[in-house]
């Protein structure tokens, strides 16, 4: 008996948790990504831009690094196919949350949050 209530403690658990897990993970659909206009970027977002537009010089080593995507917020592509870049964020003592993430069609998306939303660069 006190087996059977553990596995269902465990089931019903699992049950409550997938939903949340999967929230904000979703693959994204044609137009489903936000658009910010870059003049309504942060400065520091138009820096990068500039900066990734004229290949460099970059503010942080790990600039133009693969990004993989694992959120699968971002419309889905092969792997290499999105790189991503750092925005400066005033008063952070290291890289903080904001980025640019470029994909190799000249589409950009920028995010404040570290991955967790989105927004494509309207130019």
């Amino acid at each position: 008996m006190l087996r059977m209530l553990r596995l269902l403690w465990i089931v019903l658990a699992a049950l409550l948790w997938l939903p949340l897990a999967s929230q904000g993970s979703q693959p994204a659909q044609d137009g489903q990504v936000p658009a910010i206009a870059m003049a309504n970027l942060p400065a520091e977002a138009q820096d990068t831009m500039r900066a990734i537009k004229q290949g460099g010089p970059f503010a942080y080593p790990r600039d133009g690094v693969v990004f993989k995507n694992y959120e699968r917020i971002l419309p889905i592509q092969a792997r290499g196919y999105y790189r991503e870049y750092t925005v400066k964020t005033p008063g952070a003592r290291n890289r903080g949350a904001r980025r640019i993430i470029s994909g190799k069609l000249n589409e950009y998306y920028y995010t404040a949050d570290h991955y967790k939303t989105f927004k494509r660069i309207l130019e």
